[in-house]
């Protein structure tokens, strides 16, 4: 197990054992406990009661947060003719076809969120090794596969961030920075909240959430009442 630091064990100090907070007063708490010298990422954890061998409590998707993630998001785009001309309009870092495939074939991947039209995932499928892996590939359940360019483009640049479970259930989804107004992290919180309870897949029986948390980059976690979700 990895050793704990002396500000990280100081701060951890200020979080009562045991106690379960609301939305509020977690955020709040982890905006205090903070000792980063950088903006840290303030991330959401959820465990879910899933099985997800089964396909239909595998969940995956993608929403826009009110108020950003505060991280400027690169996004490029593969798409031709009157569509990439969309994309370019739309304010996309970087727009291509086959050109752009074989950039990132040798080895470029300085970007956050590809998008593509449906025409184009033939060419796209030939990186599924490079972006799968890295969550880069382009999917329709996430709005990125879409010959609605325009909107796929400026809900990336806006915050929309993409949630997926993984083996053990799980849930990972940044909702901002330390240096948001706690008002704005609680928005965003909710936003993700309202998005997951909604997807409680109807096989699922019993507590449906098992474990809340939220904690900055390198913050311990304040844990959430799951009960109350």
């Amino acid at each position: 197990m990895a050793k704990k630091g002396k500000k990280y064990i100081e701060a951890s100090k200020q979080i009562e054992v045991g106690k379960t907070y609301d939305a509020e007063e977690a955020l709040a708490l982890v905006k205090k406990v903070d000792f980063a010298k950088f903006d840290s990422t303030v991330e959401v954890a959820y465990n879910l009661n899933l099985d997800t061998k089964q396909a239909d409590q595998q969940l995956r998707g993608a929403v826009v947060l009110p108020n950003g993630t505060g991280k400027e998001q690169t996004v490029i785009v593969f798409a031709k003719g009157q569509k990439a001309k969309d994309a370019e309009a739309a304010g996309a870092d970087v727009v291509g076809d086959d050109d752009l495939v074989q950039r990132i074939q040798s080895g470029w991947l300085d970007f956050d969120v590809a998008i593509a039209t449906p025409d184009m995932m033939a060419q796209v499928g030939r990186l599924g090794r490079v972006l799968g892996p890295k969550g880069l590939m382009p999917n329709p359940k996430t709005g990125t596969v879409t010959m609605d360019v325009t909107k796929a483009v400026k809900e990336s640049k806006a915050g929309k961030v993409t949630y997926r479970t993984d083996k053990a259930g799980n849930v990972h989804v940044p909702i901002g920075k330390v240096s948001f107004e706690e008002k704005a992290l609680v928005e965003n919180f909710n936003t993700i909240k309202d998005v997951i309870v909604k997807a409680r897949p109807a096989s699922v029986k019993g507590q449906y959430i098992k474990h809340v948390s939220v904690a900055s980059t390198f913050g311990p976690s304040v844990t959430l009442d799951a009960a109350a979700f």
